[in-house]
């Protein structure tokens, strides 16, 4: 009798989480280089039914869980800003940047800044790797970047933004920040292809599109109701059960 309760628990569950995931594309539907997650689910253990009194044939199931399928691929949309050190990826790849405690991860989101020590970072503090440092003083304005990643001031080179792609970025993991970090499934970082090139004084807008996730949000919403539904009519059949056999 409860195994029914079980599996809509389980489907309840996994559809809450599924809406919480769909919540954070939505609350990133403005980050710039934001790749969406992609989630599916999967059956948990099946039973024989000998287990349970009927038909040793019959397989009973246990609910669905869900399950992470990486990060969407697919390109943003670019937006034009003027900023010579905004800078968006054409392409698959990425560039890398360097965290507090000297990880180096991989990152699309190209609003870069300059620190107090000269340093190009990202807005959230992440320095390029390999370093670049522009004199001391300089006029951003002056900055310019050309497609290869070659970054110079008033003509004279100060390093490049090393364009980099994995073999299967679907599977690196997040580490915070819109960046991410290489794991033995995504393969390690290469150079990317000819096909990849920066484009200076742009942004790639977020790859969510808000009418896709809508739509999947509702439908998961529905799911929970229906599984809320199922457990609803488990505890009448216990409770008329129950009766019965008082």
């Amino acid at each position: 009798m409860l195994e029914g309760m079980y599996s809509a628990a389980a489907g309840m569950y996994a559809q809450q989480a599924r809406l919480d995931s769909l919540s954070n594309d939505i609350a990133n539907v403005n980050t710039a280089g934001y790749k969406p997650v992609r989630q599916g689910f999967r059956d948990l253990l099946y039973d024989t039914g000998a287990a349970h009194a009927v038909d040793a044939d019959v397989q009973l199931g246990t609910g669905s869980e869900i399950t992470d399928l990486g990060r969407v691929t697919r390109q943003g949309a670019f937006q034009s800003t003027g900023n010579p050190l905004d800078v968006a990826v054409s392409g698959p790849g990425f560039f890398q940047v360097r965290q507090a405690d000297g990880t180096r991860v991989l990152t699309r989101a190209g609003s870069l800044q300059v620190d107090n020590q000269g340093r190009m970072s990202t807005i959230t503090g992440e320095l390029l790797e390999p370093a670049i440092t522009l004199p001391a003083n300089a006029d951003p304005s002056k900055v310019s970047i050309n497609p290869q990643g070659l970054v110079a001031y008033e003509g004279r080179e100060l390093g490049q933004i090393r364009l980099v792609n994995v073999t299967a970025p679907s599977e690196l993991r997040p580490a915070g920040e819109n960046t991410f970090e290489v794991t033995p499934e995504s393969g390690a970082p290469r150079a990317a292809g000819n096909e990849t090139t920066l484009q200076q004084g742009v942004l790639e807008g977020s790859a969510v599109e808000l009418g896709e996730v809508m739509t999947t949000m509702i439908e998961s919403q529905r799911a929970y109701e229906l599984a809320s539904k199922a457990i609803s009519t488990q505890d009448k059949i216990a409770e008329i059960a129950l009766g019965v056999k008082r």
